[in-house]
């Protein structure tokens, strides 16, 4: 293990030149920053800039993370979804509250967002849901999400079962998919910097406005 340690001391944390951030330039509301950077990730070409953590806790308050993308950000908050009968379906049922973290690596970029998460309509959640990829749709249509698996072969099969199950109706819509809104009470951004003068703003929600203030790195 102490190889190990000394492998990660020596790996380099900030490579190339971080873009410079103004906070005194960022406009009122999160969204409008954070469509800002989102848009500079893609032009700088970062791989996969719509992926995020979504951290949520169950009833019992343990916390789990795993990465989702980004399917929408609105003037009601950030979108993403999932099978209500999920994992992350059943923590946000219990406790529907929840973190998004994103890192844009390589412009030494990172967004926290964090706010209660309430379910859209079935409308909308199926119109989600048929515009992902057939495979994706195929996939989600099982529901086994997280359930115990036997074999690697039985997953296949049970994928092309619900793949021709498409082709006959390319309508058909998961019962439990749905599309999740969060809506942020707080958002921070994080910019890097090669000697450790990191800038954060937050913004706190108060009311129908926002209250931005600097952080400490």
């Amino acid at each position: 293990m102490s190889d190990l340690r000394e492998l990660l001391r020596g790996l380099e944390v900030f490579a190339g030149d971080p873009p410079r951030f103004d906070p005194g330039s960022a406009p009122a509301g999160p969204d409008g920053l954070f469509g800002e950077w989102l848009l500079g990730a893609v032009k700088a070409g970062v791989p996969a800039p719509h992926a995020m953590t979504l951290s949520t806790a169950g009833a019992d308050g343990a916390p789990s993370a795993r990465v989702l993308i980004l399917k929408n950000v609105t003037a009601d908050g950030w979108q993403f979804a999932t099978d209500a009968a999920s994992a992350k379906g059943r923590d946000l049922a219990a406790r529907p509250y929840a973190a998004l973290t994103f890192h844009w690596q390589p412009l030494a970029r990172q967004v926290r967002v964090r706010g209660p998460v309430t379910a859209e309509s079935p409308e909308r959640s199926a119109a989600d849901f048929l515009a992902r990829s057939t495979a994706a749709r195929a996939e989600s249509l099982l529901g086994r999400q997280s359930s115990p698996l036997e074999d690697l072969t039985v997953r296949d099969r049970a994928v092309r079962e619900s793949l021709a199950r498409l082709e006959r109706d390319p309508e058909l819509v998961a019962p439990g998919w749905t599309l999740y809104t969060l809506r942020a009470d707080e958002v921070e951004f994080w910019q890097g910097d090669r000697d450790r003068r990191h800038t954060r703003l937050v913004y706190r929600r108060t009311g129908s406005d926002w209250r931005k203030e600097l952080l400490w790195p």
